[in-house]
């Protein structure tokens, strides 16, 4: 398979791997899984998902990794990491006739967060689905992550799992209990190893490489290689070949989607973003916060104005967030607005656009959320809207990316130049036509209310009051009828069809109680 503008580099010493390594030849044009020696029933589980020809990460990591060898592999999201290591180390502990599977953890892959821990673990199954562990039962893959009960996922190491995708946390403390046993394994994988050292789980993932064995296959795969990530190969890998599937003079954002910068006003982002929701072409979609409060305040709002849309952030248990994920991914919801921690291991590939609704801490993070969108050969659109309190953020990113876009031009949701840019076609409002008929079709908020007070309710014989101590009483409630209160600061309820011409009580000016008066309070 040729890719022409791919460079790969390939470096056997770590140390070298930091500068620019020569350039390694192109794979040959036909080559397919089969052809570099992957298993029948992975091939075929492949091309079931019309998968048949690798991407550059994969064709490079592929005949390495089949032999045994420690590597590192270095790119971009979206270029095809899951498959590079998950498909040779199925191969592997498949095809090892030394040592049988007996269903004890035989491959590890550790992840950075609960998302990406269900996306390769459904990979890997997806894969895995024709090969069998002893003959008789099939390959089991299990998921190991935070947010979800201990008891089902201890089952199912119980029950044998030859294969275990995990968070960091999670992981250790199932090893920690003695539920999880990493004394057997022969492949370990570290996957999107940066993203880990961003998340502070540097100090978990050390403890658990010192539960493995040292005679184990490592691969450690990472879009950038920072000095923390370098230090933690030399510790655990032994003489790691380093693929670079790229080009060292290719920009770090994704050279397939196109960016926009506008500079925006707070009050009219979510208008600008409904109109750009409305774009030709556009499909799935990303937007971004920097904050839990305003991604939940953005999705509804978006709903509101009849767009599909789930959100995916800290303040949403894990089942929300999977249900968020899995109606994005299948198409029922087309928007969805997440916080950055939150969108970690968010692997789709047909997103069209991604949408900056507040601009990220730092350029490395910019990468990831663009990175999203023009990935496997596609073509993607980011928009990013600049706050004016943004703007000295925005140009420091802006400069570490050489973006070339210091000044974004001032930009409203009417402003032509947005139109025409986006495609964004003429006459387009912030709200869906299916939004505003519903709108339309109910009265307006004070008369529906006004309405209601005045419609006829049914008579119910049922009568309530709450007393200060707070029992009840049976009786009546004196001194209030039907959209009436009682007397200043009682709690008191009465049933449609009071008698309305019941004299009410009259208030009792507080004073000093006499003594028999307190007397008979206390004795009641």
């Amino acid at each position: 398979m040729t890719h022409p503008d791919t460079h790969v580099d390939v470096d056997s010493d770590l140390e070298s791997a930091t500068e620019a390594p020569a350039e390694a030849p192109e794979a040959p044009e036909t080559l397919t899984f089969a052809e570099l020696g992957v298993r029948d029933e992975i091939v075929r589980a492949l091309a079931e998902e019309g998968i048949e020809r690798p991407f550059a990460i994969q064709e490079l990591t592929l005949p390495l990794a089949l032999a045994g060898d420690d590597l590192i592999g270095q790119a971009r999201t979206g270029m095809g990491k899951t498959y590079a290591f998950g498909v040779p180390l199925l191969n592997s502990i498949t095809t090892d006739t030394t040592r049988p599977l007996t269903g004890a953890p035989r491959a590890l892959i550790v992840v950075p967060t609960r998302e990406l821990c269900l996306q390769v673990f459904g990979d890997l199954a997806g894969a895995a689905k024709y090969l069998s562990a002893d003959g008789t039962r099939p390959l089991s893959v299990v998921s190991i992550y935070g947010g979800r009960p201990y008891e089902p996922q201890i089952e199912s190491l119980r029950a044998g799992a030859d294969v275990v995708v995990g968070t960091p946390g999670r992981l250790l403390d199932l090893a920690q209990q003695g539920h999880l046993q990493l004394g057997g394994l022969s492949v370990l994988v570290l996957d999107e190893a940066d993203e880990m050292l961003d998340l502070g789980f540097l100090p978990d993932i050390e403890r658990i490489l010192r539960l493995t064995p040292d005679s184990r296959q490592a691969m450690l795969f990472s879009a950038t290689m920072p000095d923390p990530i370098i230090t933690l190969a030399r510790t655990f890998m032994n003489q790691p070949t380093h693929i670079r599937a790229e080009s060292p003079q290719s920009s770090q954002t994704h050279d397939s989607t196109e960016q926009f910068v506008y500079r925006a006003h707070a009050l009219d982002k979510v208008e600008m973003v409904a109109r750009i929701l409305q774009a030709e072409g556009r499909g799935a979609t990303m937007i971004f916060t920097r904050t839990k409060r305003t991604a939940q305040k953005v999705a509804d709002e978006l709903a509101e104005r009849g767009f599909r849309v789930g959100a995916v952030h800290g303040d949403l248990g894990q089942i929300a967030r999977e249900k968020a994920l899995k109606g994005f991914r299948g198409g029922d919801v087309d928007v969805l607005v997440a916080t950055d921690v939150a969108a970690r291991g968010i692997d789709i590939d047909n997103i069209t656009h991604v949408i900056n609704y507040q601009i990220p801490d730092d350029e490395q993070a910019y990468v990831h959320r663009i990175g999203r969108t023009g990935r496997a050969g596609k073509t993607g659109i980011a928009v990013t809207l600049v706050d004016w309190d943004e703007l000295p953020r925005w140009t420091m990113i802006d400069k570490a990316l050489g973006l070339d876009s210091p000044d974004p031009a001032e930009t409203y949701s009417s402003s032509p130049h947005l139109h025409e840019e986006l495609g964004i076609p003429a006459g387009t409002t912030g709200t869906l036509r299916s939004a505003e008929k519903r709108t339309s079709s109910r009265p307006p908020r004070a008369e529906r209310q006004s309405d209601s007070a005045t419609a006829e309710k049914p008579r119910r014989n049922r009568q309530r009051r709450r007393t200060r101590g707070g029992q009840s009483d049976a009786g009546p409630a004196a001194g209030a009828t039907a959209g009436e209160s009682g007397p200043e600061g009682s709690d008191t309820v009465t049933a449609d069809g009071d008698d309305a011409t019941r004299a009410p009580r009259r208030r009792r000016r507080r004073g000093p109680r006499k003594a028999g008066a307190e007397s008979a309070v206390n004795a009641g």
